[in-house]
């Protein structure tokens, strides 16, 4: 691929201070393009379009991280290998693509007016196809990596619902196995499924939506469990929670995500989750029982009450059958019956100072999900306190933009 001529740098470059002024008025023009044709908007999660505007202004950061560093690409690799991942599961492919360029072009003509010569938009045209051609070869290799995959394939496959559990006043488990009785890829752990949702089907949408949900069982080449929090304000978490029931099909897409356990940990772990971002922590917690029994392992969980506290008796019953598993969790906010050594062990919210004095803090690999607040106390407060930015690694659930503090 040939690199970006040296006048596309300096005019994208030229670009930053109009991009931090006018950053989300662009993106959210952007969106309205795109949001015009159907197909196009069926593949992304309106319920971060809110009215805060928090993949408005998540996208703002991407485009400016790009304009800012497009002439040093190499600090932009773990944000395009998370974009590409999540293009993965939701199914994103070329042909989509010409939209996204068209949509976002017209927004800075929009926003801009005169000052987007035809030079700026040369520019950015060229600046956007480069990086869409790197996401368009990753994205490549990582669908025929799913396809060749055992257990592996490509596109959406039906599964059925082999089991619902309530585990929480909040949370439900849903059991999948294939509905062709084939294999399934064994994911790593921290990975999660997307899912092809028939919403629309109750009347609340025009068309199928596309979600992502962690897994939350270790892999094992036969089935996924997913659990899921039922948000008042998700149409997709509720379908699931309301109307799904043993013996329907789901619509899944192949395991996908760049946070995940290494295969073979070096060090301590300590597993750090805030509310529904324990899932893919279980995942993991649950493959290191399995795989790697002598690894010092720290589960440590912050939730309101016992109300709201999912699949804790599992996790405990791991951690009594193996001594190097450790597990405490945090209750905000306890209700009548919740008792300190009982139903959990700390009352109020962990802290830096509790993980420095009850974990192998400085030896420790730190994963991390939960939350926006919540990883931005945590990401930002352990680089702080010294734990190397290599051994913090961190998921949340919500539009795509950086946690860590600049």
């Amino acid at each position: 691929m040939q690199p970006l001529s040296p006048q596309t740098v300096a005019i994208v470059k030229a670009t930053v201070p109009a991009l931090a002024q006018h950053g989300t008025a662009i993106t959210g023009a952007m969106y309205k393009r795109l949001f015009r044709t159907a197909e196009i908007a069926a593949l992304f999660n309106h319920s971060h379009q809110g009215e805060d505007g928090t993949q408005t202004k998540a996208l703002a950061s991407a485009i400016l991280a790009y304009a800012a560093n497009i002439d040093n690409l190499g600090v932009l690799g773990a944000a395009v290998e998370r974009i590409a991942q999540k293009h993965v599961g939701l199914q994103i492919l070329p042909e989509h693509y010409p939209y996204v360029a068209e949509a976002l072009l017209g927004a800075i003509g929009d926003v801009l007016g005169d000052a987007a010569t035809p030079e700026i938009l040369g520019a950015w045209g060229e600046a956007f196809w480069f990086l869409a051609n790197i996401l368009i070869g990753r994205e490549k290799s990582l669908y025929a990596q799913q396809a060749d995959a055992e257990g592996g394939w490509s596109g959406w496959r039906e599964f059925i619902v082999a089991g619902k559990t309530r585990e929480s006043e909040t949370i439900t488990s849903f059991l999948l196995r294939p509905r062709d009785g084939g294999a399934v890829i064994r994911h790593k752990p921290g990975q999660y499924l997307s899912f092809l949702l028939p919403v629309g089907a109750q009347g609340t949408d025009p068309a199928p939506v596309r979600r992502n949900y962690s897994i939350s069982s270790a892999p094992n080449g036969q089935t996924y469990r997913i659990s899921v929090k039922r948000e008042e304000q998700g149409a997709a978490s509720r379908w699931l929670h309301d109307h799904v029931k043993p013996g329907d099909i789901l619509h899944v897409s192949p395991p996908a995500g760049d946070f995940f356990l290494a295969d073979q940990p070096k060090r301590p772990v300590v597993l750090l989750s805030g509310g529904v971002g324990l899932t893919p922590m279980v995942s993991m917690v649950e493959t290191i029982a399995e795989r790697h029994p002598q690894l010092a392992t720290h589960f440590i969980h912050g939730t309101t009450s016992g109300a709201t506290h999912a699949l804790d008796q599992h996790v405990r019953a791991l951690a009594r059958d193996n001594a190097n598993i450790s597990v405490a969790t945090f209750y905000s906010e306890p209700a009548e019956g919740d008792l300190p050594g009982v139903s959990h062990d700390v009352t109020g919210f962990i802290s830096i100072d509790w993980l420095k004095q009850n974990t192998p803090f400085t030896e420790a690999d730190f994963y991390l999900c939960g939350p926006k607040a919540f990883l931005r106390v945590f990401a930002n407060g352990l680089a702080q306190a010294g734990v190397p930015a290599d051994r913090i690694h961190y998921e949340f659930f919500g539009p795509a933009e950086e946690i860590m503090a600049a």
